[in-house]
C-alpha cells in the first residue's frame, strides 16, 4: 500500500490526480465514487477499509471532503509531496476555468444577461438536490432534525460571519450530550508515512493562523490580507463540503462590496460547470475582486486548512475514530450542517433568483433533469444558461 516517493510515482499521482479533475463532475459524493473506482479498484493503490477510513477521517474534518481523501490518497502514495502533487492535479482544471470565467465577465453588465440568470436558476436546482441528499443521511432520527431546525432558524435570523461557528459550536455540543454513548467503531487501523511531531506543528499552524489573521487584518488594512483571512477563515469552519461554504463566502464577500450578488451567484452556477471540487468557487471570487493574482491567492487560502487539517490529524485518527465522544459531537454538528444548508437555499440563493413563475419552472426542470432523469450537471448547467438566455428574450 504505502510506495516510496520517487519521481515516478509522484508523476503517476499527478497524472492521475489530473485525469480525475478533468472528468469528475457531480459534487463530493460523486468525486469519492470515482476516486474509489481508480484508486482502489483499478490502481488498488489501497484495500476496501482503508479507503473507508480515510473517508471517515475527511468527513470528520471541517473543509473538502473530497479534496482531503484526495491528499490523504497522495500522501499514501507517495507521501507529503505525493498529497501536494494529488491536490494540484484534482484542484487546477476548476481553478483555471473559473479564473478565466471570471475576467470574461469583468467586462459586461453582468445582472442584465439573460444566461447569468439562468445559472442563478441552476445554483437553486443544484443545492435543493444537495439538501434532500444531506437530510436523509444526517437527520435521520428527530434529535437531529431538531438541531436542523434550530440551526435553520439561528443562521436566518442572525445574520452574521460568526452565526454558523456559534450554531456549530451549540450543535456540537449538544450532539456530545445526547450521542456520547453512541456504539464505539473498532478496527484496523491506518498507517500513514507523518510523524505524530509533524501532525503537531501542522495543527499548531491551524489554529496559529486562524487566531493571526484576524489581528493581523486589523493592524494592516492590506487588501490582499483581509481576502487571505476571509477564504480561511471560510476554509476552516465549515462542516458539510462546497455548498455549506456559500454562506459563509457571501456573508464574507457580498456586503463588504468585494463583488456583486449577481456576480457571487452567476459564478456559484458557473462553478457546477467544471469538475472539481466545488471549494474552487473561491478562485472565481478572488479574480473577480483581484485578478489572477486574487484568484490564486483565494484558492491557497481557501484549501490551506484542508491540508494543515489533514496532514496534522492523520497521525492521531486511530484514536480519534474509536471515541464515541467525539463521534456523538460530530452527529451534532452535521445535522446543523442541513440547516445551515436550507438557510443558504432561502437567502441568498432562492430570493435572489426566483422572481417570477417562469423563472420557478425553469428550477422545477433543472431539478428534475439533476434528480429524477439523472442528467450530468454540465448538461443541467448548459440548459440552464440556454433558459435564461430565452426567459431574457421574452
Amino acid at each position: 500500500m504505502r510506495q516510496k516517493g520517487n519521481l515516478k510515482s509522484l508523476l503517476e499521482i499527478l497524472i492521475v490526480a489530473t485525469r480525475l479533475g478533468l472528468t469528475s463532475f457531480g459534487g463530493p459524493v460523486a468525486h469519492l465514487g470515482y476516486f474509489h473506482e481508480e484508486y482502489v479498484r483499478r490502481r488498488k493503490w489501497m484495500d476496501e477499509r482503508t479507503y473507508a477510513d480515510l473517508v471517515a477521517l475527511c468527513q470528520f474534518l471541517p473543509g473538502p471532503a473530497s479534496s482531503q481523501v484526495g491528499i490523504g490518497v497522495g500522501v499514501l502514495r507517495g507521501g507529503i509531496l505525493g498529497g501536494i502533487l494529488a491536490f494540484i492535479g484534482f484542484t487546477l482544471p476548476s481553478v483555471l476555468a473559473l479564473i478565466v470565467f471570471a475576467l470574461f465577465i469583468q467586462g459586461y453588465n453582468i445582472g442584465d444577461a439573460g444566461w447569468i440568470q439562468g445559472l442563478k436558476i441552476v445554483a437553486v436546482a443544484v443545492v435543493a438536490h444537495a439538501i434532500l441528499g444531506m437530510a436523509q443521511k444526517l437527520t435521520p432520527d428527530l434529535q437531529r432534525k431538531t438541531l436542523a431546525l434550530m440551526a435553520l432558524v439561528i443562521t436566518l435570523l442572525w445574520q452574521t460571519a460568526w452565526s454558523q461557528v456559534s450554531v456549530i459550536v451549540i450543535t456540537g455540543f449538544i450532539g456530545y450530550l445526547i450521542y456520547k454513548h453512541h456504539e464505539k467503531d473498532e478496527g484496523a487501523g491506518l498507517a500513514f508515512p507523518i510523524s505524530k511531531r509533524f501532525g503537531i506543528i501542522c495543527l499548531v499552524l491551524f489554529f496559529g493562523l486562524l487566531l493571526v489573521l484576524p489581528i493581523a487584518r486589523e493592524l494592516t488594512a492590506i487588501d490582499w490580507i483581509a481576502m487571505f483571512d476571509s477564504f480561511y477563515r471560510s476554509g476552516s469552519l465549515v462542516f458539510g463540503g462546497g455548498h455549506v461554504v456559500l454562506p459563509l463566502l457571501e456573508r464574507e464577500f457580498v456586503p463588504a462590496g468585494w463583488l456583486s450578488e449577481e456576480a457571487f451567484l452567476a459564478g456559484y452556477g458557473a462553478a457546477q460547470a467544471v469538475p472539481g471540487p466545488l471549494f474552487t468557487f473561491a478562485s472565481y471570487i478572488g479574480a473577480v475582486s483581484g485578478g489572477w493574482f486574487g484568484g490564486l491567492l483565494a484558492t491557497v487560502a481557501i484549501f490551506l486548512p484542508a491540508f494543515l487539517l489533514v496532514l496534522g490529524t492523520l497521525p492521531f485518527w486511530n484514536a480519534l475514530r474509536t471515541n464515541p465522544k467525539i463521534k456523538g459531537a460530530l452527529l451534532g454538528v452535521n445535522a446543523a450542517v442541513v440547516g445551515i444548508l436550507i438557510s443558504a437555499f432561502y437567502h441568498p440563493i432562492w430570493t435572489s433568483s426566483i422572481q417570477t413563475p417562469i423563472d420557478f419552472a425553469l428550477a422545477a426542470i433543472l431539478f428534475s433533469m439533476l434528480v429524477y432523469f439523472k442528467l450530468p450537471p454540465w448538461i443541467v448547467v448548459l440548459t440552464g444558461a440556454v433558459g435564461g438566455t430565452l426567459i431574457g428574450m421574452l
